[in-house]
């Protein structure tokens, strides 16, 4: 699997670069990996070059986690200028989403888009989960506020199997960037092209934050996606893998 050393740090991603196909970088959630993005990256070669990358002290990656999003959009900067990245899409789910709108009102010239499933442009964390996280616990209902009652049952032991792995002290670091995340006053300043993805069942990220970024960014579209809870793009890996291939034709990519 592909690594990259970064400022001292072994950075893991998964996903290849190919010279004919734009280059589609996906920036995985709060307490998340590159795994979350598995379908997109098997599923659109050949449509793009799909790219997922753990942030620093997730998943295979060293370093340690942040707990400011400017923070995660330096080091998505620093990764993608150390693979070569001039101009590619931006994707990036909840806390990766908002690391993609950051990126975009500091970095837009690099972009040629921007791919936002489950996000919003302030994304304020429940007081009783960020106090859980700092007493050293992970929130048991997070599971259940990230999927839908309709996720199959393999999919969330998965997930809980997943979840117990990651140190409460990582979800605080996380929840705490996307706490204090608010860019609702710059959005009419992206003007790159905007694609956005939402489950109608998320309860984490509600749809109401996607149709009002679908309102005040200047170029965006929505796609719901019926069924669907936080996790969208594990819970309807085809539905996702659908917009983001029209996305990208839409676009210039295959």
């Amino acid at each position: 699997m592909p690594r990259i050393d970064l400022d001292g740090l072994s950075i893991f991603y998964a996903g290849a670069l190919s010279p004919e196909q734009p280059a589609l970088l996906f920036c995985h959630g709060a307490g998340g990996t590159h795994r979350h993005w598995l379908s997109q990256v098997q599923g659109l070669q050949g449509r793009a070059a799909p790219l997922a990358v753990d942030l620093p002290g997730h998943g295979a990656s060293g370093g340690n986690p942040a707990a400011e999003i400017a923070l995660y959009r330096e080091f998505i900067h620093d990764f993608s200028a150390a693979l070569g990245l001039n101009e590619f899409i931006l994707a990036g789910h909840s806390m990766g989403g908002a690391i993609a709108l950051d990126y975009a009102l500091h970095y837009g010239e690099s972009i040629t888009g921007l791919i936002l499933v489950g996000s919003g442009a302030r994304l304020r964390v429940a007081p009783p989960f960020l106090e859980l996280c700092r007493a050293g616990t992970v929130p048991p209902e997070l599971i259940d506020f990230a999927y839908s009652p309709a996720a199959p049952a393999e999919l969330l032991e998965a997930a809980r199997q997943e979840m117990a792995a990651v140190p409460p002290q990582t979800y605080l670091a996380d929840f705490t960037a996307c706490n204090s995340f608010d860019c609702m006053e710059r959005l009419a300043e992206i003007t790159r092209p905007v694609l956005l993805i939402c489950g109608e069942a998320d309860m984490m990220t509600p749809l109401k934050y996607s149709r009002h970024l679908k309102e005040q960014l200047p170029r965006a579209e929505l796609v719901e996606v019926k069924g669907a809870g936080h996790m969208v793009m594990l819970e309807a890996p085809q539905q996702v893998n659908d917009a983001i291939a029209s996305f990208l034709r839409k676009s210039g990519g295959v």
